[in-house]
């Protein structure tokens, strides 16, 4: 894997878990309940980790001819 694959990995992660807090502060700010707030934000957020996961395993994986 090159340098620069590994620092767009790393920026991407810094960048998911920063909007996986916003996202987070924003379902807490406007619920009543800790369900009002957990429910939403899995199932807004796991996909997205999902869809991150599988991405950086492509790009990590080494490329067969």
């Amino acid at each position: 894997m090159t340098w620069r694959a590994r620092v767009f990995l790393g920026t991407a992660f810094i960048v998911l878990l920063a909007g996986t807090v916003m996202v987070f502060e924003a379902f807490d700010r406007q619920s009543n309940s800790n369900s009002d707030t957990i429910r939403p934000f899995l199932i807004t957020m796991v996909p997205v980790w999902a869809v991150a996961i599988a991405g950086a395993l492509a790009i990590v994986r080494p490329r067969s001819k």
